[in-house]
């Protein structure tokens, strides 16, 4: 998940374009890290050390870890945390952006130093989100939200998971600006009761519905028809159901009310009390909004304009 969600650090950052990050991550699917990207990320080799060790590979048949420690620049103690190292996803976006000289090594690595400082991340909890730790990647998204939204850490983290496990594991999330409405094409609704209250919802247009209907429920679906409405209000309904349990385990005991699906429908929610996060996806996003104030929340249907009568 790091990759996307550094990888729209750098596009909102204005240092790669939609089309260079999608081309990106597309292609890290098939990539292969080096050894190079790997010692400059970890601060073995400096980015001059990196071309003198392939400068003496086009003279040597040996790997890159070979003549690094023949030259006294990498111990094998570093060379085994690199082989270890190889497969990070944050890594693997790195190189894909390298072999596409969209970005070189140094200016990659500067990007992720800036990423560190701009949310205040010890070394502890950045190596922990370049690992794809959620919990520590939710953490820093809401470093700077106020205690109250800092509340939905656990809610927010475990959807995200769950959203990798059933529907798409090319997930990136952004705090959406709140101001208290969302209009859409469709609304999914589940109130979770007891004594930490939340309403729960998913809106979305009917495209990207119809994408998590037919993911969920494992068939081509083209219209937003019972089965649709009923899969994504299911996958809903499994997620809070997951996030009731582990209140559960913490001694905290909650209930559902039963899931609502409304077309056509604008929803409006407190704005201080609540969370509205964009889920980006390879197939496209969705807004997911949660508030602790369930009693001030209401939905109405769209106010369709009128054609004008020539």
């Amino acid at each position: 998940m790091f990759s996307q969600y550094f990888g729209h650090y750098l596009l909102n950052k204005g240092l790669l374009t939609t089309e260079q990050l999608k081309q990106a991550l597309d292609q890290q699917k098939s990539t292969h890290v080096k050894f190079g990207v790997i010692a400059v990320d970890k601060g073995f080799l400096t980015s001059a050390q990196v071309e003198e060790i392939h400068e003496k590979q086009k003279k040597q048949d040996k790997r890159f870890g070979e003549i690094a420690v023949d030259l006294g620049l990498l111990s094998n103690d570093q060379v085994e945390q690199m082989l270890a190292a190889q497969k990070s996803n944050h890594l693997l976006l790195a190189q894909s952006i390298v072999d596409n000289n969209l970005m070189t090594i140094d200016e990659f690595s500067n990007s992720l130093n800036e990423y560190k400082k701009l949310y205040s991340l010890s070394d502890e909890r950045f190596e922990a989100i370049k690992n794809g730790d959620i919990d520590a990647m939710v953490e820093s998204l809401l470093h700077s939200s106020s205690n109250e939204i800092k509340e939905f850490i656990d809610y927010l983290s475990l959807f995200i998971k769950n959203m990798i496990r059933f529907i798409d594991d090319q997930v990136y999330i952004e705090l959406s600006s709140v101001s208290g409405e969302v209009e859409t094409d469709w609304l999914v609704l589940q109130e979770i009761q007891g004594e930490a209250p939340l309403l729960t919802a998913l809106a979305a247009s009917e495209e990207m519905f119809l994408q998590i209907a037919s993911i969920y429920a494992e068939e081509e679906l083209t219209e937003a028809c019972e089965l649709a409405q009923a899969s994504v209000s299911e996958f809903l309904n499994l997620h809070n159901g997951i996030y009731l349990v582990n209140m559960s385990n913490r001694g905290i005991e909650l209930g559902m009310a039963p899931q609502s699906v409304q077309s056509e429908a604008v929803f409006l929610f407190d704005e201080d009390t609540s969370l509205h996060i964009t889920v980006h996806t390879s197939k496209g996003e969705f807004k997911l909004i949660i508030t602790k104030q369930p009693q001030s929340s209401k939905v109405s249907a769209k106010i369709q304009e009128t054609p004008a009568i020539m």
